[in-house]
């Protein structure tokens, strides 16, 4: 994570430079094109299209809603819309959530596979389960998301290679997306929107500053970055402490295969007795799968005499003597990659 912009952030401004392509170079009945999803070339511009000119996106929330097809885009397809998003107070005015964030950026990710007035006409449909006045005020969100998406897109230019960036210059790019995301949506919205990214990349910031200290010993860069690590978000931070433990225990476990009390009291130690036990357990059934799948793949070797029909008889009567229900699935799977 070092020297780098979030993931959820680099993510945002590559989409916000599409939207702001297809924002420029469509009217409101052509599509345009992203090469990314595979979708086939379409000639989009102006000439090609009679377009006029250029509109904000939020204009498409008070306009026709879009013919859509009969499916989903192929992207979407076989995916699970995301849920808890709708949530209204007593008066029945809208609550924003990460999750509302969440299901305009599942729709927009399948731009270029439909126009943005496609994928707007299918988060408006969701939108429309919402009781008034929480549905007209989630339309008023989605429209300046929509703007401030452009906006983002069109400045994206301007900004520094995240990887040539000191601290502070990274520090600065990160205040100016924080005050666009301001500029365009509420206070309230905004915190719901961005505060876990936000947090995380203030924390990339604190880890820059640390690492580039040279006055600091290692044990001390050490002790800062664990305490910069607790503003964090408790579920970022949680996470985190949870993939150096399974870091450190892939090591311990080599260390200590020969002792499997003791690796246990590690576990416990840990991960509490619960996890522990359930971790002991699946080691135990991968360790009997390794045995077994070992012992067949000898025993199948050994068949190498046998073709066509009376082969795949075989080798299946041993998938049976080794393997039970989806494992025997899973041997054939691995047998058809070899």
């Amino acid at each position: 994570m070092n020297r780098t912009l979030t993931l959820a952030t680099v993510a945002l401004i590559g989409l916000a430079v599409a939207l702001a392509f297809t924002i420029t170079l469509h009217s409101s009945d052509q599509g345009s094109a992203r090469p990314s999803v595979g979708a086939p070339e379409t000639d989009v511009s102006p000439v090609a299209s009679g377009e006029v000119a250029a509109q904000q996106p939020s204009e498409l929330i008070t306009s026709d809603p879009a013919q859509l097809p009969d499916t989903l885009p192929a992207s979407l397809e076989g995916t699970n819309v995301p849920s808890g998003w709708a949530r209204i107070d007593a008066n029945g005015a809208l609550i924003p959530t990460p999750e509302l964030r969440e299901l305009f950026e599942y729709y927009l990710a399948a731009l270029g596979e439909e126009t943005l007035e496609q994928l707007v006409a299918r988060i408006q449909n969701a939108l429309a389960n919402l009781p008034e006045p929480a549905r007209s005020e989630a339309g008023k969100i989605l429209g300046a998301y929509l703007d401030y998406k452009l906006a983002l897109g069109e400045i994206e230019g301007s900004m520094s290679d995240a990887a040539t960036m000191d601290p502070d210059a990274m520090a600065r790019q990160l205040a100016d997306i924080r005050a666009l995301r301001r500029q365009w949506l509420d206070a309230e919205t905004a915190e719901a929107f961005f505060a876990l990214e936000e947090a995380v990349d203030q924390f990339q910031v604190a880890q820059m500053r640390i690492r580039a200290d040279d006055s600091l010993t290692d044990q001390e860069r050490q002790v800062q970055l664990l305490k910069a690590e607790e503003s964090l978000p408790a579920p970022i931070r949680e996470s985190r402490q949870q993939t150096r433990k399974f870091s450190e225990y892939q090591q311990v476990r080599q260390q200590l295969a020969d002792d499997p009390q003791a690796l246990q009291a590690w576990r416990e130690d840990a991960f509490g007795a619960e996890a522990a036990e359930r971790l002991a357990q699946v080691e135990a059934e991968q360790q009997d799968w390794e045995r077994r799948w070992r012992a067949y793949q000898q025993d199948k070797a050994e068949l190498e005499g046998l073709a066509g029909p009376e082969k795949e008889a075989a080798v299946e009567r041993l998938r049976a003597q080794y393997f039970e229900g989806p494992e025997r699935h899973r041997a054939q799977a691995l047998d058809s990659l070899q």
